[in-house]
Order: C-alpha cells, then sequence, then structure tokens
C-alpha cells in the first residue's frame, strides 16, 4: 500500500490521504468525481465561470459588433459608389456576418474533436489565441489594389469563427466537468449569459466612440455626405470598435493556459488515475495543476491498464454507442433543437430596422445622431429582452430543469411568432416591438440557454467535446440558412435595388414551423438537473441510463479475449 502524505488543514484538506489505500482504480475515480460533484459552492467555481465566461463575452461582443460596423465600412469604402454612396452593397453585408458563421462551424467540429482526443487543457486557450490575432488583424484591414477590404475581412472574419467556434464545446465541457451537481446548470448558464453582457459592451463602446468623434460626425449630413473629416474618423472608429474586442481576450489567455486539465478527462480517457486525483486537489485549491509522484504514477497507470471500467475511445466505440437509439436520439435532440432554434434567432434579427423605428431610433438628422441613435436603440434592445432572459435562466436553470425550460421556451416562441407572421400588418410598430422584446426574453430564457447547456452533460466524456461540437455547428448551419436564404426571401416581390420586405410577414410564419420542430426534438432529450455526468453517460448500475454493453466487466471481457490477457495477469501496483 502506498504511504500516506503529510499536509492538509481546514481550508485545503489532503484529498490524497482519503484515496490512498483505496486500489481499485475505479473506486478510487468514484471517490475523487464525488468529491467535485458535491463541494460546496466556491471561489474555484466563480474562478471557472468568469475564465469561461470572458470567452463567451468576447464572442458575444465580436459578432455583433460587425452589425454596427459595417454601416461604418460603406461610409468609408463605399464613398464614391454610383449606386447609393456611403453604403455598403447588400451581398458585402451578407458575406461578412456570414463568414463568422462559416468558421465557428469549422471551429466548433474541429475544436470538438481534438479536445477529447488532445485534452481540454491543451486546446484551451489556443481558440482564445486565434480570436485575439484574428481580431487584431480585422481592426487593421485596408483596401489595396489587388484587394478589396471586404475580402480581407471576410478572411479575417473565417479565421475568428474557427477561434469563436472552438469556444462552445470547450467552455461548456470544461465548465461541467469541474462543477458541482446542484449548480452545475447554473454554473454553465452563467458562462452563456456572458454573450448578452458582450452584446451590451459592444453597443456600449460604440456609443463611446461615437461621443468622442462628435464634432467631425456632425460635419455631414447624411452617410453620402461624409467625406473629409467625418470619414477619417468614421474610419477610426470602426478599427476601435472591432478592436476593442480583443481586450477581454488577453485578459482571460493566462488564466485559460493554466487551467488544470478536468479529471474527468485523465480518468476516463488519458487514464492517468494517480494524476486525476492530485487535479483534483489542485482545482479546489486554486492551483495549475496536480503533481503527483512520478514513481507511484507509473505504476498506477500500469496497474489500472485494463481494470478502469470506462471504455477507451475510438470509432468503433463512438458507432456503437451512438447506433443504440437511447444515446443516439439525444445526439439527435440537441443536434436538432440548436439547429432549429438558430434559424429563428438569427432570423429574428431581420426585424431590427423596424423595431429601430418604432423605438425612434432608426433616423437622425446628421451622421451623429444616426451612430448615436443606432447605439442607444441597441442597448435598450439588449437590455429590454435579452439580458434579462439569460439571467432568469441562471436562476431557475438547476430548480425548474433544463427540458421544460427549453419547451416552454420553444411553445411560447411558436406562439409569437404565429402571431408577428399572421398579423403582421394589423400589429402597428408598438405592437411588433412588444412581441420582439418577448420574443428575445423567450430565446433566452429558454433554448438559447438549455442548447448550450445540455450536450455539456449528456454524452460520456470521452465524446462529450466532440458530440457538443456537432450540436453546436447544427446550430451554426441553421444561422447561416436565416442569414443567406430567409434574408434574400424577405425581399420577394420588392423592387429592383428597393429595402423593402414584403414577403418579411410569411418568413415570420415559417419559423412558427421551425419552432414547433424544436418542440419536437425537445423530447428526444433527457432530464439532466441534479444528476452526475456519470449517471446521464449510462456509466451508473441500478439507473435507466445504464449501458452494461459497453462498460464495466462487459468492456474489459472483451478486452481480455482481444488481447489474451485477464485483468489478473495485469502488473502488481508497487507499494
Amino acid at each position: 500500500m502506498a504511504r500516506k502524505t503529510a499536509g492538509g488543514n481546514a481550508a485545503f484538506h489532503n484529498f490524497h490521504n482519503d484515496y490512498v489505500h483505496i486500489e481499485d482504480p475505479n473506486e478510487r475515480r468514484r471517490l475523487a468525481l464525488a468529491e467535485i460533484d458535491k463541494a460546496p459552492f466556491g471561489w474555484y467555481h466563480i474562478r471557472a465561470i468568469v475564465v469561461a465566461g470572458i470567452g463567451f463575452f468576447t464572442d458575444a461582443y465580436d459578432i455583433f459588433a460587425i452589425n454596427l460596423v459595417t454601416a461604418m465600412l460603406g461610409v468609408v469604402y463605399w464613398q464614391t459608389a454610383s449606386s447609393k454612396p456611403g453604403t455598403l452593397p447588400t451581398n458585402s453585408d451578407t458575406a461578412i456576418k456570414v463568414a463568422t458563421s462559416g468558421g465557428t462551424v469549422l471551429g466548433q467540429v474541429g475544436f470538438g474533436a481534438l479536445a477529447d482526443v488532445l485534452g481540454r487543457k491543451r486546446m484551451y486557450g489556443l481558440e482564445l489565441i486565434i480570436i485575439i490575432f484574428a481580431t487584431l488583424a480585422q481592426s487593421l484591414s485596408a483596401a489595396s489594389p489587388a484587394m478589396s477590404v471586404v475580402g480581407l475581412i471576410i478572411f479575417w472574419r473565417v479565421l475568428m469563427g474557427v477561434g469563436i467556434g472552438g469556444d462552445y464545446p470547450l467552455s461548456s465541457i470544461i465548465t461541467s466537468e469541474f462543477a458541482t451537481t446542484k449548480w452545475r446548470g447554473a454554473m454553465m448558464g452563467s458562462v452563456f449569459a456572458m454573450q448578452g453582457i458582450g452584446q451590451f459592451a459592444a453597443a456600449m463602446i460604440a456609443l463611446i466612440v461615437t461621443s468622442g468623434f462628435k464634432e467631425s460626425l456632425l460635419s455631414a449630413k447624411s452617410a453620402s455626405a461624409c467625406d473629409g473629416v467625418c470619414q477619417l474618423a468614421v474610419d477610426k472608429m470602426w478599427r476601435v470598435i472591432i478592436g476593442f474586442g480583443a481586450v477581454p481576450g488577453c485578459i482571460a489567455l493566462y488564466y485559460r493556459l493554466t487551467i488544470p486539465e478536468t479529471p474527468r478527462y485523465t480518468f476516463d480517457v488519458a487514464r492517468d488515475v494517480e494524476k486525476a486525483g492530485e487535479d483534483t486537489k489542485a482545482y479546489i485549491q486554486g492551483k495549475a495543476e496536480g503533481r503527483p509522484d512520478e514513481v507511484r504514477r507509473v505504476a498506477t497507470i500500469q496497474y489500472s491498464e485494463g481494470r478502469l471500467d470506462t471504455p477507451k475511445a475510438s470509432w468503433g466505440d463512438f458507432f456503437a454507442h451512438f447506433r443504440q437509439w437511447k444515446f443516439g436520439k439525444v445526439l439527435l435532440g440537441t443536434a436538432g433543437s440548436w439547429f432549429f432554434l438558430d434559424v429563428a434567432f438569427y432570423g429574428l434579427g431581420l426585424n431590427n430596422a423596424i423595431i429601430l423605428q418604432a423605438i425612434g431610433f432608426a433616423k437622425g438628422d446628421s451622421m451623429y445622431k444616426i451612430f448615436y441613435n443606432t447605439a442607444v436603440g441597441n442597448l435598450v434592445l439588449v437590455c429590454a429582452g435579452a439580458i434579462p432572459g439569460y439571467w432568469v435562466t441562471v436562476v431557475l436553470v438547476d430548480t425548474v430543469g433544463r427540458k421544460p425550460i427549453q419547451l416552454m421556451g420553444f411553445i411560447m416562441l411558436t406562439i409569437l411568432f404565429v402571431i408577428i407572421g399572421f398579423a403582421y400588418h394589423r400589429l402597428g410598430e408598438n405592437g411588433l416591438l412588444a412581441l420582439y422584446v418577448l420574443a428575445q426574453f423567450f430565446f433566452n430564457f429558454g433554448p438559447n440557454a438549455t442548447t448550450f447547456i445540455v450536450p455539456g452533460e449528456c454524452f460520456p466524456t470521452r465524446y462529450r467535446s466532440t458530440s457538443h461540437g456537432i450540436s453546436a455547428a447544427s446550430g451554426k448551419i441553421g444561422a447561416i440558412v436565416a442569414q443567406t436564404v430567409f434574408g434574400p426571401l424577405r425581399q420577394r416581390g420588392a423592387p429592383p435595388g428597393s429595402t423593402d420586405s414584403p414577403w418579411l410577414n410569411h418568413v415570420m410564419e415559417i419559423f412558427a414551423l421551425f419552432m414547433l420542430c424544436g418542440v419536437g426534438t425537445t423530447f428526444l432529450i433527457p432530464e439532466t438537473k441534479r444528476k452526475t455526468l456519470e449517471e446521464l453517460a449510462g456509466e451508473v448500475e441500478g439507473t435507466p441510463n445504464y449501458d452494461p454493453g459497453s462498460h464495466g466487466a462487459a468492456w474489459r471481457a472483451g478486452s481480455d479475449e482481444g488481447s489474451g490477457t485477464g485483468s489478473g495477469e495485469a502488473v502488481e501496483k508497487e507499494v
């Protein structure tokens, strides 16, 4: 038996001594993970939320800021256009916005898979480095005889999207795997709620720079007349707004690069029992990683080989796991729900111009008033619906549950889109504004939050990141559909060159159908409230989700037959 170690007190418990006398690696794993699951909420949980949340703050800032910046790009680079001078062409505007979503799909799938293969720690921070680099590169971009500014910005936004995409599975599963079971939903919801703060910050920075260049902007009455000092001011403004997105990322980068590997990954994928136990202790004590005795660590790895219940990750095991309907339907449910959600979530933004007009923030008598009204109007919309919805989810998700909130959200959104679509021309601006704010609230106190939370909980550790990446990528594909298909569709029947949207009401009716489909896919996902990740993954005997075919004795028997070695022939543990 290994020796006990000195040290430990009321503030820093010596977890090593709790398990040093236990040779069974499965029992040591169970006890160590139970320490994480049952730990009282503390500063180490807050630290995990903040480190992951700053990434989502940055993601939302970068995505939302471009909606404010495209109008500025038109003033700077299309001032001499023959048609609509000072306005960015519709195709260029759409391409810049879709570029981010396209890169995000690649990042979600790629980083999701790599985090399961190489580890969460190795990938965490890399995606933030990509975001910081691409953000700064965008802010320094300029047109040249060989390259248009649109082409450059699209390139950098695709790269930035790859980093943003990587942040989705990594932040979700790292928060999930470090969280206490009782408040796991609130912790993950708090990370996701930073998106609302990021949107608020983008509008606030736009308002600040607009006020800073007030005198220059007052010199022009419209975008087509904004030249000289006005054009120079606008060129500086869009670069400051975009470039500021790198600041919070730089602050969080050190903490991401020094976060310990999650003990669940070290147990189940790296299969390093000794290191996982030390990392559990390090996390709770706020240290970067555990420092196990290397001799004991090697001996324990040898001893644990063939004795750990959890199967090794492989393509064969991946397909065998998800071929079972009880597990395959969950992936279908998470991916399908996220797809249907994002089609309507991004499509609702097609109403933004009308909503800003309804609250009196659509126009202005100078470029200063135009940019000022746009920034303030977006601040009002974010504060009225989005931010409250996010935080109501944080408060209720661990008591009401994920599935009821998602189901309620989809049902309410179906009703709201039916009303918006079929009564569009009779609502008036104030009625449309009220329904818009309600829709934003029920998106965020509903499926927009739960589609992020559930995939980070309901899959086995060895495929958790990959599965979350697949689910999130499905959502971003829905966003691309909304921007490229339904964006142009709303202008069906409009005169050439017009910005009218005669088909917008029918598009809203179509979104109601997507929300109804989301109700159906919600029934495929499990309720994850107050359940351990191992129970949800089918690893706990006696629970409805238990999967004996790929776990425990059945899996070890299959491994032994393939190798010709029984577990009794494993290398004995050194003492």
